[in-house]
């Protein structure tokens, strides 16, 4: 294998998400942004999930709201034509339990919402009332630029049967591909912190609990779940959200991804995105 030859031929290109957090006038309807509240439709109904949270107390909660995505903000960006070109991406995280996507439990702890309609059936909407005031992130406006990258390491692994870090790593940043500190983004490759998310995606979404670690498989086994893993692809990651004297962590200085199916996203479908957190 030609590595060099291999990681140039996989490059794609991610759609690099830049808060802007020196902002102080009030954002339009529609407009990309992390946090603040959302523009929805007025028969939106907000989305709960029943968890533990670091308290140990279980409940169920109101999922805090993320960021949305105006689709037509980001079509210059997305050569490929992957997302849809019109509407709003919502991405929703319910933050108390912040759960990993190790376990087929942790469903709906995380939920994309897709609208195509006008915006003029949008509206400000307020936050549930017994939504927690530190589940409420911020209003930031996004920037956002193109950016090459190449599959980590782990989840290069994922794809192919190779296993040479020190050579991945020094041909990958031969080739420029060098992973930045903090990293929130569409499409390309994860920033992986820990493991590939590929399989996990694919065996959790089928009812797999890794918590434990993956199951005992044969070879031949494990490459059929290869490539039934080859079906998910990264579509949203987000990493620390700083705002004056606001901060959202994931974990330890961690990240989460949201995965899809190709499938499902050539044809707008987003009730089945996978949420994953990693940390260091």
């Amino acid at each position: 294998m030609n590595l060099a030859t291999v990681l140039d031929e996989m490059k794609k290109k991610a759609i690099k998400l830049e808060l802007q957090t020196d902002h102080k006038e009030e954002l339009p309807l529609g407009a990309s942004k992390i946090g603040g509240n959302p523009d929805l439709p007025k028969d939106f109904n907000w989305f709960y999930y029943e968890g533990e949270a670091y308290t140990g107390e279980i409940k169920n909660r109101p999922l805090s709201f993320l960021a949305q995505i105006n689709c037509g903000e980001v079509r210059m960006y997305d050569e490929e034509g992957l997302l849809p070109k019109k509407g709003i991406l919502y991405f929703f995280y319910e933050l108390l339990t912040m759960t990993w996507g190790y376990d087929p439990q942790h469903r709906g702890s995380a939920k994309v919402f897709y609208f195509d309609g006008d915006l003029s059936e949008l509206s400000r909407t307020p936050f549930p009332d017994d939504m927690e005031n530190e589940c409420k992130i911020p209003e930031i406006p996004l920037h956002f630029s193109q950016k090459y990258n190449v599959p980590d390491y782990g989840e290069f692994m994922e794809r192919h049967d190779y296993r040479n870090l020190e050579e991945f790593l020094e041909v990958k940043a031969d080739l420029g591909y060098e992973q930045e500190e903090v990293m929130s983004k569409l499409l390309g490759y994860a920033d992986i912190i820990q493991n590939g998310m590929l399989l996990q995606c694919e065996l959790v979404t089928n009812g797999t609990e890794l918590g434990m670690g993956y199951p005992d498989m044969s070879s031949e086994e494990y490459k059929i779940l290869q490539q039934k893993g080859e079906q998910w692809q990264l579509l949203f990651q987000l990493d620390t959200v700083i705002e004056n004297d606001y901060e959202l962590m994931f974990g330890d200085s961690g990240r989460i991804y949201y995965y899809i199916k190709k499938e499902d996203l050539k044809n707008c479908r987003f009730d089945d995105c996978w949420l994953v957190l990693e940390c260091y």
